[in-house]
């Protein structure tokens, strides 16, 4: 039954997602079976990525969370989609009281026995899941409840997305299918952690505790005796969205200052913590009269190991000292950017992107030079995102357009640098690089000791004529190899040609048709050795000077 569920929905997902692949082929041939490449424009794209949306709204719930998740990744998809699916949010119709109400009682009895009193009008509805209010013993309460039957959707969608995926990454290069892949068991991953209440329980007790003293940040509290796998009941903490930006003003709330206090509780989680909220779209932060950030939702989580928080702290800090060279290194360290990728565009880049995230004025022209080098940088180079850095990207994505819908002038890297230094982080850089420094000196001094006496003694043997030098010669490329192969085929068939020639004046026809198709055979040999070879050897990099001429063509 499951299986024939799945084949249903791979027929409604193909029907839905057919009018994009049709035109993804003509843009690799123009009539599909033959001609040339069409040019896709901006407004093309835009225009495939709101007809991509449609479907993926079309399609729901395990559909949305998959463009929202797509919306993060650079890696896979154009910048116009990346900006399009960015709107994408998950918010859809709750399902019907009654059919919450069976999930509600399976999983903790009598909704009347459970609890004092129980609000049927849902307070919001998600793909997932929707939340109802209630009171247990007296306290106000938020209940999450999973939609019904939800399981098996997402299990026949996760499927279909399977068998898919072979057939997508046969239309695209080696480096995407590697990140389309990559998406897919992240995506998988992260659904069935989402629709797990029991793993979202214990990740927001676990960051409630961290937060504990920290009287800026709110986090509910569970009731655990009122939360199973498929229900979330949790403390109700009211507040104003934190987008609602007339409503902070009517208040009197700092709104500068909260973009600061969100900025400084996701440095925590990531930096220090290791465990952090992975939503913070503005439906999940509300702000208090307080000025505190109440946070909901802690469904989609995650954690970050000790390697990834030392290399995040090293591009922080990397970022806060504008070290263009070490944000670039910490990005290879990371796996996120190809040790071949053109430094000199990269590093133009990111001074860019310094620029924009302190607020300053950027010259047009200046944009328009960058732009030009790159052409979207971050698609078109040989970029990768691990799957452990997915979720980190798309928190410091977020919090930025949070952060800066709070306060347009709000200035991420001086907030950063400053939390970095409060914690000791940047000292710590220093005293690394003063070691490190103190090392190379003296191990220079130490070379410096012991290369006159090695020197002496080489000049001393090229006096008495005794130095011999010794070379490998590496060929990686086979270089020698043909030529050697060149030169014993262009010598066998300059012998074959006369005797074959003097065979046939003797009349020894037999021997000289065989000493012919012998000499034949050198020869085509001898021909293909000298024709050049189609295809490329090495997966070819994207630099400014290839940009440049394909932008010619």
């Amino acid at each position: 039954m499951a299986l024939l569920k799945a084949y249903r929905r791979f027929a409604v997902v193909v029907w839905q997602f057919f009018p994009l692949v049709w035109g993804y082929l003509r843009d690799r041939r123009r009539f599909v079976f033959f001609g040339g490449q069409r040019r896709v424009t901006t407004e093309m794209r835009v225009a495939r990525a709101r007809r991509l949306l449609d479907s993926l709204l079309t399609l729901g719930p395990t559909f949305i969370k998959l463009g929202q998740l797509l919306s993060t990744r650079p890696d896979v998809l154009p910048p116009e989609y990346v900006e399009v699916l960015a709107d994408l949010q998950d918010r859809v119709p709750p399902a019907d009281w009654e059919d919450a109400r069976v999930v509600l009682e399976d999983e903790l009895g009598p909704v009347d026995e459970r609890f004092d009193d129980f609000d049927t009008e849902a307070i919001s509805g998600a793909s997932l899941g929707q939340v109802y209010t209630a009171k247990v013993d007296g306290d106000e309460v938020a209940v999450k409840v999973r939609r019904p039957d939800i399981e098996d959707l997402v299990e026949a969608d996760l499927r279909v997305i399977r068998w898919t995926l072979p057939i997508v990454a046969r239309f695209v290069g080696e480096s995407r299918a590697f990140s389309l892949q990559n998406l897919a068991d992240e995506f998988a991953k992260t659904i069935r952690e989402e629709m797990d209440y029991a793993r979202e329980a214990e990740m927001l007790t676990e960051i409630r505790g961290n937060f504990a003293n920290d009287s800026d940040v709110v986090i509910p509290a569970v009731y655990g005796t009122h939360s199973s796998n498929r229900v979330l009941t949790m403390e109700y903490i009211p507040g104003t969205k934190i987008s609602n930006v007339q409503e902070l003003d009517r208040r009197g709330v700092d709104r500068s200052q909260v973009a600061e206090t969100v900025e400084r509780a996701y440095l925590q989680m990531i930096i220090e913590d290791g465990v952090f909220h992975a939503d913070p779209h503005p439906g999940n932060l509300a702000v208090r009269d307080d000025g505190s950030v109440v946070f909901y939702d802690f469904g989609m989580s995650g954690r970050v190991d000790d390697f990834v928080q030392g290399k995040i702290v090293d591009f922080y800090v990397a970022v806060a000292n504008q070290d263009i060279d070490a944000i670039l290194d910490a990005l290879i360290e990371m796996g996120t950017l190809s040790p071949e990728a053109d430094r000199a565009t990269m590093a133009d880049v990111m001074e860019l992107a310094i620029q924009d995230a302190r607020g300053e004025d950027i010259e047009t022209y200046r944009v328009q030079q960058i732009v030009g080098q790159v052409e979207d940088t971050i698609y078109e180079f040989p970029l990768r995102l691990p799957s452990n850095l997915a979720l980190v990207l798309r928190v410091a994505t977020v919090v930025e357009g949070v952060c800066v819908t709070l306060d347009p002038e709000f200035d991420f890297i001086s907030v950063a640098t400053e939390y970095l230094t409060d914690q000791g982080y940047r000292e710590e850089s220093v005293r690394q690089f003063a070691e490190e420094t103190v090392d190379q000196f003296q191990r220079s001094a130490q070379s410096a000791v012991r290369i006159p006496p090695k020197l002496e003694s080489a000049l001393d043997r090229v006096e008495r004529e005794d130095f011999h030098v010794r070379a490998d010669l590496e060929d990686s490329d086979g270089v020698v190899d043909r030529l050697a192969r060149r030169v014993v085929l262009g010598l066998v068939f300059a012998t074959s040609v006369p005797t074959t020639a003097l065979l046939y004046v003797e009349a020894d026809l037999v021997a000289a048709g065989v000493m012919a198709a012998f000499t034949a055979a050198v020869g085509i040999g001898l021909y293909r050795s000298f024709r050049k070879r189609r295809g490329t050897l090495a997966t070819p990099q994207f630099t400014r000077q290839n940009l440049g001429e394909r932008r010619e063509d």
